[in-house]
This record gives structure tokens, C-alpha cells and sequence, in this order.
């Protein structure tokens, strides 16, 4: 390896046993390591977020397989290069060699580019490997998944990375061990910490360390000016942000105001809109909180116009208290699920007649048809309510699609709401009676 290639390339692993972290693929009983050290290879997506080990579990299959190693980007190659390559492993495959085409962030090609590999990978002129950090059930076509074996790789923990980054203290050859550095322990792990699961960028920050270091001494000052910038993963667009927006909502909704303001925070910490925030938590306002606290959604509002006025740092502690505040109060999701209800029967029963009683009816003619006769007026009405009058159109006479909870304020809503349904079974009952006499 050139002495000018960055510490991480040089510090590759060039066999199996020297791969840091993926216990579940590659410790000795592993199917996948067996596979490999058989020698029997097969086309595979490695499903994984950065510098987990993707391209050099890629370079080791090839190594393994006894197989030329082709590299490309989606990023960089278009459809007429990867044509080029493809052709390429067809005539080495009528020659005797088997090729490993190792694809980086496969999920960039489209439908187009993806299915130029398959005939390839069917008649075997491939060994096909595609890597990517986003879902591939998303991201890639299922002809392309029908071919491959999907392997998920996990975010290397600090402890392996620290040991990664002590092989590169050690090892003279390909990394810093010629230099005579000095770097305790506890150095290590606040790289380790910071590279968050990334070994790739827990090696370059370990070299830039070493050439900001006074007299060969990695220190706490150094480790100020080198992790200074130091960020998190996310991705706005990817299957993070999803995710975490998932765990954000989930939190609230399982009254776990620790765990909720915890993913606010990483979501705040990794670039997230905060008006994409507010505008979530104010739905959790009223899909998972709804009536049980009717002053969630006041408070949703009011920390989004806060937030508005006073702009970030200041305003993300109006979406922090709204958050502790959401998943503190009482839940409930009944109107959620009537306003669901309500909005299937409108779409499976069409456009049902609004019944004549409830018709306005500004015109003689209108009156004459019957527009609204027979209406009660419900404050005309002894108790305030026309216990017999039907407001729903006759199709959906009956039908209930609220059903409060006992929880919070829809505790008294529903002691009302069902002494008022008892009520107007009754009356109904009692009227019907009656035009039966």
C-alpha cells in the first residue's frame, strides 16, 4: 500500500480475522464466514451505514473466491460504463476467471442501471455485491434482491473501534507505530466515541491528531481542535430520519417522556427541520392525545409560533417542554379512530341524502317539499337536547364512531356521551312505540 494513501486504506484488513466488529457474520461458526473460507461466494447486498466494513468485506470475498476485484460508484459510472465492465467479466468468465463487481452505493442506480446486472449475475459472469446504507427494500428492485443474499452490517461500537485504532498505534508498517506517539487510553476512547461507529473516520481523526500533535503527545488539548466538529449520523432524506422520527412519536405515545426527549434531541442534532418537528408533535397533539387533554394541541400551537419568534438555539426548549408535555398527559385515540370511521362510510356509502328534518329551507318552495319540517330546536328543548331527532342519514341510523376513552378529560365526556346515547335509545324506542299505536 503507498505510504501517501490515508491511514484508513493502509489499515485495511487483509484477512478475516483482522475485520473489527461483525461478530454476527463473520465469528468462526458464521454461515457467511464458512461460506467464505470454503470458498463458496455468492451475489449479496451488504446493508450497513458508513465505515462499518462494506468494501472491505467486498475486497475479502473476492480474496477468498480467488477472483478479480472490480470496484465502481453509482455515484461516478453511468449505464454505458457499467456496460463496459459487464462485458469485460463475460470475457474473463469465457477465459476461466471468475469476477467480484463490487458496486458502492448500488441504491444510486435506477431501475434501468440495476437491471442491466441481472443477466449477468444469472448466467455467472459475477459474483455481484452492492453496498448501501439506505433500506434496499426501498431502494433496489426486487429482480436485483431475488438474485441477492441481503446481509445487514451494524455500526462498529467504540470498544472495537478503539482497538482498531490501536493497531494503527502499533502497527509500523502500515500505520503510525513508527512515530513513536503517545496516546492514553482514555484519548482513544473520546476518538472512538466520536467517530460514532464509523472506523474509517475514527482512523483519520486518529491521523490528524498525529500531525496536530505537539511533541508526539495526543493530549486533551489536541483532541479539542480534532473533534471540535465532530457530528452525528444522520440522514434527512434516508432510513435514519425515518427511524428516528418513528422512535420520536412511539416515545411519546408510550408516556416515555426521557426516551422522547431524547430523539428530539438527536433529530434537533442532526440537522432535522424544527418546523418539521413542530409540525409532527402537533399531530401527535391530536392523533394520540386528542380529547383526553383538549390543551395539547393549544400547547402545540403555541410552542410552533415560539419556536417561529424566537428561532434555534432558543425555541427548541418550546419543542422540548412540548414533548415532555405530550407524552406525560393522558392518551387517547378515539377521535382519531372515529374520524377515521366516518371518512370510510362516507367513501363506501356515496352520497347519502341529508335527511329532510335537517335541511335548511330559505325558500316557499323549499318548505313546501318539507325542508326541515318536523326539526326540533334543541335549545327549545327541555335538557337542552331533541332526544328523538336523527341526525344521521337513514342508511347510518345508529351508527357510532366515537367511543371515548377512560382517560383523562374524555373520562367525563364519556359518562355524558353514553347516559346521551342511553337517552336517545330510549326515546327512539319510545317513539316508535307510539307511531306503532
Amino acid at each position: 500500500m503507498a505510504a501517501s494513501a490515508p491511514m484508513a486504506e493502509r489499515m485495511r484488513p487483509r484477512e478475516l480475522d483482522e475485520v473489527i466488529g461483525q461478530r454476527r457474520l463473520l465469528a468462526p461458526n458464521a454461515a457467511l464466514r464458512r461460506a467464505l473460507e470454503a470458498g463458496r461466494v455468492h451475489s449479496m447486498i451488504l446493508w450497513g451505514p458508513p465505515g462499518c466494513g462494506k468494501t472491505t468485506l467486498a475486497r475479502l470475498v473476492a480474496t477468498r473466491a480467488n477472483a478479480r476485484f472490480i470496484a465502481i460508484s453509482a455515484v461516478m459510472s453511468g449505464l454505458p460504463e457499467v456496460r463496459k465492465v459487464l462485458a469485460e467479466a463475460a470475457d474473463a468468465f469465457a477465459r476461466g476467471e471468475r469476477t467480484v463487481l463490487f458496486v458502492d452505493e448500488v441504491h444510486r442506480f435506477n431501475k434501468t442501471q440495476q437491471d442491466a446486472f441481472l443477466p449477468h449475475i444469472e448466467a455467472g459472469h459475477i459474483v455481484f455485491i452492492g453496498a448501501t446504507t439506505e433500506n434496499p427494500s426501498f431502494e433496489l428492485n426486487s429482480a436485483l434482491l431475488s438474485r441477492c443474499r441481503v446481509h445487514v452490517l451494524e455500526a462498529v461500537s467504540a470498544a472495537d473501534i478503539a482497538e482498531a485504532l490501536r493497531r494503527a498505534l502499533d502497527d509500523a508498517e502500515r500505520g503510525l507505530g513508527g512515530l513513536g506517539l503517545s496516546v492514553d487510553d482514555e484519548a482513544l476512547a473520546s476518538i472512538a466515541q466520536a467517530a460514532d461507529g464509523d472506523v474509517r473516520r475514527a482512523l483519520t481523526l486518529l491521523e490528524i491528531a498525529a500531525e496536530v500533535a505537539d511533541d508526539g503527545r495526543i493530549d486533551a488539548a489536541t483532541l479539542s481542535q480534532v473533534l471540535a466538529d465532530r457530528t452525528r449520523r444522520f440522514d434527512k432524506q434516508g432510513e435514519q430520519f425515518y427511524d428516528q422520527i418513528s422512535a420520536l412519536h412511539k416515545s411519546v405515545r408510550s408516556s416515555d417522556p426521557d426516551a422522547a426527549l431524547y430523539w428530539l434531541a438527536r433529530m434537533i442534532d442532526g440537522g432535522c427541520d424544527p418546523a418539521y418537528l413542530a409540525r409532527r408533535l402537533t399531530r401527535m397533539a391530536v392523533e394520540d392525545i386528542g380529547l383526553a387533554d383538549p390543551r395539547a394541541l393549544d400547547m402545540a400551537i403555541s410552542a410552533w409560533e415560539a419556536f417561529d419568534r424566537l428561532g434555534a438555539p432558543e425555541g427548541e426548549l418550546a419543542l422540548a417542554q412540548l414533548t415532555l408535555y405530550l407524552a406525560s398527559c393522558a392518551k387517547s385515540n378515539a377521535g382519531y379512530v372515529a374520524w377515521k370511521a366516518a371518512r370510510a362510510d362516507v367513501e363506501s356509502h356515496g352520497t347519502l341524502e341529508v335527511p329532510m328534518h335537517l335541511r335548511n329551507a330559505p325558500t316557499t318552495l323549499m318548505k313546501g317539499l318539507g325542508y326541515g319540517r318536523g326539526y326540533q330546536y334543541d335549545p327549545d328543548v327541555a335538557g337542552g337536547v331533541a332526544l328523538g331527532q336523527v341526525c344521521l342519514p337513514d342508511a347510518l341510523e345508529g351508527r357510532v364512531y366515537y367511543r371515548p376513552v377512560a382517560r383523562g378529560m374524555e373520562i367525563k365526556l364519556k359518562e355524558k356521551l353514553d347516559a346521551l346515547r342511553e337517552a336517545r335509545t330510549a326515546a327512539r324506542a319510545a317513539g316508535s312505540k307510539a307511531s306503532d299505536a
